[in-house]
């Protein structure tokens, strides 16, 4: 749901002033939450050095698999069927191949035996997408919309930044619902925490934005064809805002510095920045500094 701006997104371009093209202060999404938790050396990598990382075949399949939701959901609801999400499939292709040259570059072109055998897997999710939902009789009121807001701090602290984007908000006869979709299998036992928190964060957004705890929040998981469902109430959104509020007041803390120290684990395995990474004899870049000035 959440999809962060890569690092050269940020490039200037000519003519483009410094107030375009500046990075934005960081804030909180679900994955730099996630990192920070899980590492505090990988957060400052991802949101402060924005270091760049390749993408693989399977996150640019989930990227290309929202951008044809996101078109077809721009349709009538009639519209909205299966053969129109496969003819939508090459034409989002080529315009995102085109807009990022390292998604492009994963093949050695329009001809290789790969890409036609990965835009199958890409059509496969696309297929059991419509065996969990029909969208034709979904009434959904956004669609891969960034969502902003400040959570109040306790005892007067400075406002939490939250930032993110949700994939669809559905607004009809069963109430205010938040729906994801992940193109991975649904996740095995003990790394449900891990979706949880992400479905707390953006439960307490939407209600930091429209004043309504949301009446449910699903996951479509179209790997695997599984649907899964939260229900958050308000006094629960409560408690994990201030969790939320720990994890910031912990990261400003660290910025004036850049004292954000590594933390070892499973996901060390396929880290991008172990070359960076004083763990395993690597050493970071100098620390240009909280973005947007002091922390």
């Amino acid at each position: 749901m959440t999809v962060e701006e890569p690092p050269s997104a940020h490039a200037a371009g000519p003519g483009a002033s410094p107030a375009a093209t500046a990075p934005r202060p960081p804030a909180l999404s679900p994955s730099r939450a996630a990192d920070f938790r899980r590492c505090p050396l990988l957060y400052r990598f991802r949101a402060v050095d924005r270091l760049p990382e390749p993408p693989s075949q399977a996150q640019v399949r989930g990227t290309l698999v929202h951008t044809v939701l996101e078109r077809l959901f721009a349709r009538d609801p009639a519209e909205r069927t299966p053969q129109a999400a496969r003819e939508l499939l090459g034409p989002c292709w080529d315009d995102l191949a085109a807009a990022e040259p390292a998604a492009a570059a994963l093949f050695s072109g329009p001809d290789d035996p790969q890409l036609a055998l990965w835009l199958d897997s890409a059509s496969a999710l696309l297929d059991r997408y419509f065996v969990l939902e029909d969208p034709a009789g979904v009434t959904a009121t956004a669609v891969e919309t960034r969502i902003e807001a400040a959570l109040p701090g306790a005892g007067g602290a400075a406002p939490v930044p939250l930032r993110g984007i949700l994939d669809r908000l559905d607004d009809g006869p069963d109430g205010l619902r938040v729906v994801d979709y992940k193109t991975g299998a649904t996740p095995g036992e003990g790394y449900e925490s891990g979706v949880l928190f992400q479905l707390k964060f953006y439960a307490l957004a939407v209600l930091l934005t429209h004043g309504r705890v949301p009446d449910e929040l699903r996951l479509l998981y179209l790997a695997d064809g599984t649907a899964l469902t939260y229900r958050p109430d308000a006094e629960e959104l409560t408690r994990f805002g201030r969790l939320l509020e720990a994890v910031w007041t912990a990261i400003r803390l660290a910025a004036p510095t850049g004292d954000f120290r590594p933390r070892t684990g499973p996901a060390c395995r396929t880290c991008d920045h172990k070359a960076h990474c004083p763990a395993w004899g690597g050493t970071p870049p100098p620390y240009p500094g909280w973005p947007g000035g002091a922390a």
